[in-house]
């Protein structure tokens, strides 16, 4: 069951990273004959360096970056694409991987406020002439504040943890275990620790705001965990009342299914407008509305 129980977490937390609107996107990119992987960044934080990276060391290709300010309907400003060499000064890195420095072509993008988005495209230039990448469909990249490491890092082991507890919890409540109770309760205060205390610190410091759910926003991520916690609230309440672990199997499903919506999905975004920081499910329904009159 254990076994199981991992298998499962690491194949939600696998899903949403790779579905996450933040994460990079993947693209494999014909360049001199050579197919080249590029992972395009669309989160910055306001403490790394704001450029766009091309993995292509090919120092005849020619590319630039258009950008603009996310949802503002501005003309596209643009940078050229420089080759640069960083040093990549990390032990774990050096020593393990044998890579001590990042190679590529690097264009600069304005650094914007935490929340602040813009949206970008790419030209590029090689021996089989000119072409735009993601013209269509622009990448965006929404940039935060700097969150500390001891922060952030329990943060994201206590959701983890809690994920694999509430799946074990699950299973042993649909075998008839009584441990289910015991692991139900661990769920909960894991829960409490990294989605209560430690989530609104990492939204604080990213965004500058503790808490963005209801009752004072819709942000996605922060409601999803909102939902998660009654269910468990109401998991463990019910089984000091009755010797079933029905609402423990259901506060497991709605825990999967909710922690496997991709993460910052309609997030914090900063209004250039109104100089506001609402969420984008706020600014979806807006746009769908306005779009329908």
């Amino acid at each position: 069951m254990w076994i199981l129980a991992i298998v499962i977490t690491l194949g939600a937390a696998y899903y949403q990273r790779k579905t996450g609107p933040t994460n990079p996107r993947e693209i494999s990119l014909p360049v001199n004959d050579t197919v080249v992987k590029l992972r395009l960044v669309r989160s910055l934080g306001l403490d790394e360096r704001p450029e766009v990276r091309l993995a292509i060391t090919d120092t005849s290709v020619r590319a630039r970056l258009y950008y603009r300010r996310y949802r503002t309907g501005e003309p596209y400003s643009y940078s050229e694409f420089k080759y640069r060499e960083y040093p990549i000064n990390s032990i774990l890195i050096n020593k393990v991987f044998g890579i001590t420095e990042e190679k590529g072509l690097y264009a600069s993008v304005p650094q914007q406020p935490p929340a602040g988005k813009i949206e970008y495209y790419i030209e590029l230039s090689d021996s089989k002439g000119s072409r735009s990448i993601l013209r269509e469909t622009p990448l965006v990249i929404r940039f935060k504040g700097t969150v500390p490491s001891y922060i952030l890092i329990p943060h994201i082991l206590c959701m983890f943890i809690a994920m694999m507890l509430a799946n074990i919890a699950g299973l042993m409540a649909i075998a008839g275990i009584p441990s289910f109770r015991k692991y139900s309760a661990l769920t909960l205060a894991t829960l409490i620790a990294g989605g209560m205390i430690l989530g609104p610190l990492v939204q604080k410091y990213a965004f500058g705001a503790f808490w963005t759910g209801v009752p004072f926003g819709w942000d996605l991520t922060d409601n999803k965990t909102l939902i998660a916690l009654i269910f468990w609230i109401l998991a463990v309440i019910m089984n000091k009342k009755k010797n079933t672990g029905l609402y423990t199997v259901i506060a497991a499903a709605v825990t999967l299914i909710v922690f496997s919506i991709p993460h910052s999905l309609f997030g914090s975004e900063l209004d250039f407008s109104s100089g506001e920081v609402t969420q984008g499910v706020i600014l979806f329904f807006s746009v769908k509305i306005s779009g329908n009159s």
